[in-house]
């Protein structure tokens, strides 16, 4: 099993400290957060806070996304970054495209695509694309990336985007991991039949185990039980040493875990000691028993 360390609306200077310190403890990845924009007025909710409140994001601090993982793939040797997740249809598929090959490139193949749908349209008005049928844009964009990321040349005919044959170099020695992340049927689908895993975004056992049991049915009809396919998932049981094992039999393949409630209003508070001793000791009472 390996283990992913998630920290995310925090002070922006503690990010490049706690990649080196959780690589230093053992942790294989490090999640970044994605957030474009906060809107001053909307109708929509947050779909993983009970209410759907989501204003603690007005003011938090995000890096953009590819930015931080070349920042943090500078500072650091071995561990992975992984987007959790990119709002990918509001994006130029292409430019996406680069900037995730450019970022494996220099980090010796150390980022993975986590990628999803907005769930907001406010992210959509301000980008310039449209809301609906955003879906089929997604599987657009994922082939997109895929194809070109293989540094080949690569053509692309759909609904949305006509793409010339072209070229992008360099490309990454290795194939970019492209990990869906969402609960909906159709990003469980997605995230089988086009990506190479997926990110669960918390909840409850019980949900945890539909969503697999979901997932692995999409698997088996889609001939693809036999496939590598990765499972990062949030759970209270990633915090033992007998529920790691627990996950791991049930096919779990990454556990993500943080130390702190991100969804409050205000500012972080933590010092940035404490956020390194959460993890070092998760790293010597779970991680080290997990995999020693």
């Amino acid at each position: 099993m390996r283990f992913t360390f998630a920290e995310a609306m925090t002070d922006t200077s503690f990010y490049a400290p706690l990649a080196q310190a959780a690589e230093k403890a053992g942790f294989d990845g490090f999640t970044i957060p994605d957030s474009l924009a906060y809107p001053e007025q909307s109708d929509a909710t947050y779909p993983y806070t009970p209410d759907g409140n989501r204003e603690f994001l007005d003011g938090k601090d995000f890096i953009e996304t590819f930015i931080a993982g070349a920042a943090l793939g500078a500072v650091t040797e071995t561990i992975r970054f992984t987007p959790f997740v990119v709002k990918l249809p509001v994006r130029p598929p292409a430019l996406v495209a680069k900037q995730a090959m450019s970022i494996a490139t220099l980090t010796n193949n150390r980022f993975a695509m986590g990628v999803g749908t907005s769930p907001w349209p406010e992210d959509y008005d301000f980008m310039g694309v449209d809301f609906k049928r955003r879906g089929k844009r997604m599987d657009e964009c994922m082939d997109i990336i895929r194809g070109l990321s293989t540094g080949e040349y690569f053509e692309f005919h759909g609904e949305f985007y006509d793409i010339p044959k072209i070229k992008m170099s360099p490309a990454p020695t290795e194939p970019i991991p492209m990990l869906v992340g969402g609960h909906a049927d159709a990003a469980l689908r997605r995230a089988v039949v086009r990506g190479d895993g997926w990110m669960h975004g918390g909840g409850d056992g019980e949900e945890l185990d539909m969503l697999l049991g979901k997932i692995n049915d999409i698997r088996k009809a889609e001939g693809k039980l036999d496939d590598p396919f990765e499972v990062h998932v949030i759970s209270l049981d990633a915090y033992t040493v007998d529920g790691c094992k627990r996950l791991e039999d049930k096919g779990i393949t990454d556990v993500i875990v943080g130390f702190r409630l991100p969804y409050i209003m205000g500012n972080d508070t933590e010092p940035l000691q404490k956020k390194i001793d959460h993890l070092n000791w998760y790293a010597e009472n779970v991680i080290a028993k997990v995999n020693g």
